[in-house]
């Protein structure tokens, strides 16, 4: 047995839903990936092209073409966010990766790109039904992965309100998939976006403080 195989192979049964090895593998990865970005590890990012190599098999056994290409995505977009955060760390007084909130014109840049995405991939995945079953969710999971990993590379605290858009589609899409585990998955991710949140959120604060009492 190959180990694309066995990846693609049944881990067990709960609740009437097959777990897919590579489901449950590829996921639980990338909730560790998530944590570390929360801590602001710059390991997060080989952890994020670990989990999009594996979690390309499980959404290709699921048949879902839109997925495969946005691990494909996660995959190209961990390596250029590996990059951005070894500048970000010399950038930072501390030696950590700077955080901070998005200026008014990137977060236009944010949701108008993922405005645009979205119809984008969405009208070629209507337009080539092959590609995905479950066309407009699959394309906004898509663009908004894409989104929410640019705003991750660059420091911005709003890679998180990213991710809990992503969430709300991605849970029911998941389970409606059969990849439970996935569904599963993103149900946890909402309570380590909501933690991280709070995290950045309080960091960018601390480092407004020093420059608030210089100011005065």
């Amino acid at each position: 047995m190959s180990a694309l195989s066995w990846l693609n192979g049944e881990a067990f049964t709960a609740f009437g839903q097959h777990i897919l090895w590579s489901d449950m593998i590829g996921n639980t990865i990338g909730l560790i990936a998530l944590a570390l970005g929360w801590r602001r590890s710059i390991l997060t990012w080989p952890a994020q092209f670990l989990s999009g190599v594996i979690l390309v098999g499980a959404y290709a056994s699921a048949q879902l073409s839109g997925g495969v290409g946005k691990q494909l995505l996660v995959i190209g977009v961990a390596l250029w966010g590996w990059r951005q955060w070894q500048r970000g760390r010399q950038r930072a007084q501390d030696g950590s990766i700077a955080v901070r909130f998005a200026t008014w014109r990137e977060r236009g840049v944010l949701l108008g790109g993922t405005a645009l995405g979205t119809l984008a991939v969405g009208s070629l995945f209507v337009a080539v039904p092959e590609l995905s079953w479950n066309p407009w969710p699959d394309a906004y999971i898509f663009v908004g992965t894409l989104a929410a990993m640019v705003a991750q590379a660059r420091g911005l605290v709003e890679f998180w309100f990213a991710w809990l858009l992503v969430d709300i589609v991605g849970v029911p899409l998941a389970f409606s998939s059969g990849l439970a585990f996935s569904g599963f998955v993103y149900v946890i991710y909402l309570v380590l976006v909501l933690w991280g949140l709070r995290d950045w959120w309080l960091r960018t604060r601390a480092a407004a403080m020093p420059l608030e009492g210089a100011a005065a």
